[in-house]
């Protein structure tokens, strides 16, 4: 999981709804010889929600989950 307890106590309490909707997966996954890492997008899922509250938080998750994965990727 990647959820990040800071950012889904912020979005709770913007909308105690929205934690069904916390993009806390990521999957890896082999293709041939390259391993995939894949997650959902937080501004997909919590866009959803049409709470001005909440954007921010989405965007930051984004950006972090964004950062990490580029951090995995090996250059060519």
């Amino acid at each position: 999981g990647a959820c990040n307890p800071s950012l889904a106590h912020r979005a709770i309490e913007a909308d105690p709804s929205v934690g069904a909707l916390l993009p806390c997966n990521v999957v890896l996954r082999q293709d041939g010889t390259e391993t995939i890492v894949e997650a959902m997008d937080p501004m997909a899922a919590l866009g959803l929600v049409d709470d001005a509250a909440i954007r921010p938080v989405a965007a930051e998750a984004r950006e972090r989950l964004t950062r990490v994965i580029a951090s995995l990727e090996v250059p060519s």
